[in-house]
């Protein structure tokens, strides 16, 4: 059984000072809990396509797993909503992490302050440098392909990407899981990501950095604001953040050295 990313449903809409009645596209939200070598780990509410992706990016993202071949069986049972891993190595859940109900709402976002973050975030070492023009050229790449957000406007988008070019773009109803579907997809696709550059359409958070940093990219952009917990952990992190990508502007919060002026 596959989830689709949004449904058709009728509703009223008032335009004009009539009322009408349409159909309007709306993002599916749907929660997928994550057993690990039989017990729970945690329940994530998500948009339900690439699965596999976002939870192996989330269990290398909160420092279960380096490599996908730590992993020796993952089954996803889609219509039940349960997905199943199991580890080379036993994990003592309760001792290194704390289970928890991960929502797509900013106001859950406090939970991700754990050991884990300190075990796996990580100093950028990345050299890469951008073309100010190509802030602006990457930012509209991704807006154009956003097409469940068109459709719905219920998405974040986020993509990985070289100076030039998308890599991978991925689509969620939560900010932290986009990024760990492009972390995932990293990992099962053995891309190297020290070099490359993630494009963002929400804010950034102290944990949309954090994020960032444990994929280990060094330039991060956003059409949106960045927190100042977010510019201080980047300023320390090595991490070049880029906000309010939007025409021909943006600002350069961390790290300005790897933006170039293209004059």
């Amino acid at each position: 059984m596959v989830q689709n990313m949004s449904n058709k449903k009728s509703i009223v809409k008032y335009h004009n000072r009539n009322f009408h009645n349409v159909e309007d596209e709306i993002v599916t939200e749907f929660p997928i809990t994550i057993h690990i070598n039989g017990e729970e780990f945690a329940t994530m509410v998500c948009t339900p396509t690439h699965l596999e992706e976002l939870i192996i990016g989330f269990l290398a993202s909160e420092g279960v797993i380096f490599f996908k071949d730590e992993i020796t069986d993952l089954n996803i049972d889609v219509s039940a909503g349960f997905a199943y891993v199991t580890l080379k190595s036993n994990v003592n859940i309760n001792q290194q992490h704390s289970k928890r109900f991960i929502g797509s709402c900013c106001g859950k976002s406090r939970q991700f302050y754990l050991q884990s973050d300190v075990r796996t975030a990580k100093t950028s070492m990345a050299k890469t440098t951008l073309e100010a023009e190509q802030c602006i050229n990457l930012m509209n790449m991704m807006q154009e392909n956003s097409v469940v957000f068109k459709n719905t406007g219920g998405v974040h988008n986020a993509a990985l990407c070289n100076p030039s070019e998308i890599i991978v773009d991925r689509t969620d109803i939560g900010r932290h899981n986009a990024l760990d579907k492009l972390y995932g997809h990293s990992i099962l696709n053995k891309i190297p990501v020290r070099d490359k550059i993630i494009v963002f359409s929400g804010r950034i958070s102290s944990e949309v950095l954090l994020k960032a940093s444990k994929i280990g990219v060094g330039i991060v952009l956003s059409k949106s604001a960045p927190t100042d917990l977010a510019i201080q952990l980047a300023d320390e992190l090595n991490i070049t953040t880029v906000g309010f990508i939007r025409g021909q502007s943006f600002n350069i919060y961390s790290h300005p050295e790897r933006i170039k002026n293209t004059k």
